[in-house]
């Protein structure tokens, strides 16, 4: 199994035919994903050629929806465009829209994500690199061949540490890697992820990249303590980050002693999360927290008879 996001799932990709559109779904393609069709307003009736394949444009959500059964929406459009974009998809009742553009206005996405959660649709982003469940499907722009299948989820603020998590742990695989961006408004959070790993039985294990600024990781962490018994390993990026300065994402300042990385390491840690000082330090330590596991599967297997 997989969280959000499976190999049945239909993917719409609005802004498809633009630079960036064309570039990642051609990757997404490559990827196995279902990509049924592209929205453009004003190309309706068009098609873009891909290696394998041609994939149509519709002028709206509303008519993609009806010619595909599109579930999935992937956004690639201009900031300023965006709030039109995911509303537009959540009218035509799409559950799932993963927002890969950066710079929306935090007023844009705050209005947006309340008319997504007042309509049954998941928002994944804005600002973040999407969702992939490898060997199944891949919405948005999280590179396919860094890792295969497995079971171990995985929860990030940070695309690219998603990325290099991918590869510290591709002996592993995962069941679904999933980028939720940055930005102060986010629509689907550590604790939404958390709470899907948890009721997927096909994770047994689940890794958390948070950073500093704000108190996502304090709130996850409480969460952690009380809901969720797999075993979480955790990384917060951050630790060498100075006072009052924003650090890449728009949600990433400190103040005095709140938000800071050892703040939310000592959260996560008083909530039985093993906490890593670099990427690489926090994969050792899930090999160490499975390690008994592996062990244990590895003795059962060998008393079976031949």
């Amino acid at each position: 199994m997989a969280i959000f996001l499976t190999e049945k799932s239909r993917v719409l990709v609005q802004g498809m035919t633009g630079a960036e559109g064309q570039k990642h779904t051609s990757r997404m393609l490559a990827a196995g994903t279902t990509v049924v069709g592209g929205v453009t307003p004003g190309k309706g009736g068009q098609s873009v050629d891909f290696a394998k394949c041609s994939v149509p444009v519709y002028g709206s959500c509303a008519h993609a929806v009806r010619a595909t059964g599109a579930d999935v929406s992937v956004v690639f459009v201009p900031p300023r465009f965006t709030k039109a974009a995911v509303i537009e998809a959540v009218d035509a009742a799409i559950p799932l829209v993963v927002v890969i553009t950066e710079g929306v206005p935090v007023h844009d996405t705050a209005e947006f994500f309340a008319y997504a959660q007042a309509n049954g649709t998941r928002v994944i982003g804005p600002n973040c690199p999407g969702i992939i469940s490898p060997g199944r499907s891949n919405a948005g722009i999280i590179p396919a061949d860094i890792a295969g299948p497995g079971r171990l989820g995985l929860v990030s603020k940070s695309g690219t540490l998603t990325y290099q998590m991918m590869y510290e742990l591709q002996d592993f695989g995962f069941s679904t890697a999933i980028g939720i961006g940055g930005d102060p408004i986010i629509g689907t959070t550590h604790i939404d992820a958390l709470q899907a790993f948890q009721d997927d039985p096909d994770t047994d294990a689940i890794v958390m990249i948070g950073e500093i600024g704000g108190d996502a990781e304090e709130r996850a962490a409480a969460f952690i303590k009380e809901n969720v018994t797999k075993p979480v390993v955790g990384y917060v990026a951050g630790f060498t980050a100075p006072e009052g300065k924003t650090m890449g994402h728009a949600g990433a300042i400190v103040s005095g002693s709140s938000g800071t990385a050892a703040a939310k390491q000592q959260a996560l840690e008083a909530a039985g999360v093993r906490v890593g000082k670099t990427p690489t330090e926090t994969a050792d330590l899930l090999r160490h927290t499975l390690a008994p596991t592996a062990a244990s599967a590895a003795a059962a297997a060998a008393e079976r008879p031949a």
